[in-house]
């Protein structure tokens, strides 16, 4: 088994994230997208979409996507559980997931990629102009739902909580500061900072 991933990228750090949280350990490659190593012939024999992360199991099949690879590990290892113990639990923290991901990750990072591109992509500034007032309507509506508590959904960590944390480590590498307006968020940024989970990453944001 081997998961194809590189540092900061926002998917992949969801997914290492998770896996530190759980403590399940799985070698890795580095694959580098600053320099295209995601568009070689061999890389898309394993992805034909060039994307990150792939985790390549024992059979040589694939399994791709941040979230197909976290539902596989927590299949596998079920304790303690990422997404809750009950229906209800578990369906709140697929909601916040989701919303994590379509509402803040995926707007920050089209904004970013319109802006300054760690992958030479052209500014656009109309696109980043609708990200980011996208991005913050909806860090508005997340910081009404995280409320007080400790992580994104009550209090143990969850599937959310990576997910949200690969979309602000990628903010911090490109030097965008998106929590500060935002307390509930910015308290959960910073407390979530201190995790080992964090702090493992390569290149993560120095805990304070």
């Amino acid at each position: 088994m081997k998961l194809y991933t590189f540092p900061v990228a926002p998917n992949p750090t969801k997914a290492n994230v998770y896996l530190a949280e759980k403590g399940i350990e799985v070698p890795t490659e580095r694959v580098s997208l600053i320099e295209g190593a995601q568009r070689s012939p061999e890389f898309l024999n394993k992805n034909p979409r060039g994307k990150l992360p792939v985790l390549e199991l024992d059979d040589g099949s694939y399994v791709r996507e941040s979230l197909a690879i976290i539902e596989y590990f927590e299949e596998l290892h079920p304790e303690p559980p990422m997404w809750g113990r009950t229906p209800e639990e578990r369906a709140h923290a697929r909601a916040l997931e989701r919303f994590c991901d379509l509402g803040v990750l995926i707007p920050l990072a089209r904004y970013i990629h319109s802006t300054d591109s760690p992958l030479g992509l052209p500014a656009n500034p109309a696109v980043a102009k609708q990200a980011w007032e996208e991005l913050e309507t909806n860090l508005s509506l997340l910081d009404q739902k995280i409320g007080a508590g400790p992580f994104v959904v009550g209090e143990r960590p969850s599937v959310a909580d990576c997910t949200l944390c690969g979309a602000f480590g990628f903010a911090h590498f490109r030097g965008v500061e998106i929590a500060s307006d935002f307390g509930h968020v910015h308290d959960w940024w910073k407390r979530f900072l201190l995790r080992p989970s964090v702090q493992a990453q390569p290149g993560a944001p120095a805990a304070s």
